[in-house]
């Protein structure tokens, strides 16, 4: 049942068990889902995107509880890690497609408002990941060059 005033709908949707246990039914080993993972990420996958075709096709439902790395950390050890975060390029991904729409439609006041949040979202993630060392430094968001790498 949702809440009267805040438009949510309680605590209620799936979670991740807490204990992390490699079940009896997988029969892959750390060095078979780490091959797969190097395979689809040459191949040009997202690390999200890769753990849903290992859940989907290859039945491994957690990869840290096979091998206690993340998928971003086996790539980062393999030197296969984007350049640009993947969240980040979501997140720039989503204010091309916003100012593509402010084009053509100017009046559009929501999507105006949308636009300043994703904006105010992308500074505050590349602060982060400046701050973690993730990005350089001096990396800047350009719309303008940006757009270039994007599309």
């Amino acid at each position: 049942m949702a809440r009267k005033y805040s438009g949510k709908h309680g605590k209620h949707g799936s979670k991740k068990p807490s204990k992390i246990v490699k079940h009896s039914w997988m029969t892959y080993t750390t060095k078979e889902v780490e091959q797969l993972i190097l395979k689809l990420a040459k191949a040009g996958s997202t690390a999200s995107k890769i753990g849903l075709i290992l859940r989907d096709a290859y039945g491994i439902p957690d990869v840290k509880s096979v091998t206690n790395k993340r998928i971003n950390k086996i790539l980062e050890a393999n030197n296969i890690i984007p350049e640009l975060p993947e969240d980040l390029m979501a997140l720039i991904r989503r204010e091309i497609l916003l100012l593509k729409h402010m084009e053509k439609n100017k009046h559009d006041m929501t999507a105006k408002r949308g636009l300043h949040l994703t904006e105010s979202k992308i500074n505050k993630l590349s602060k982060y990941y400046k701050d973690i060392g993730r990005l350089d430094k001096n990396w800047k968001y350009d719309r303008d060059r940006i757009k270039l790498i994007v599309t």
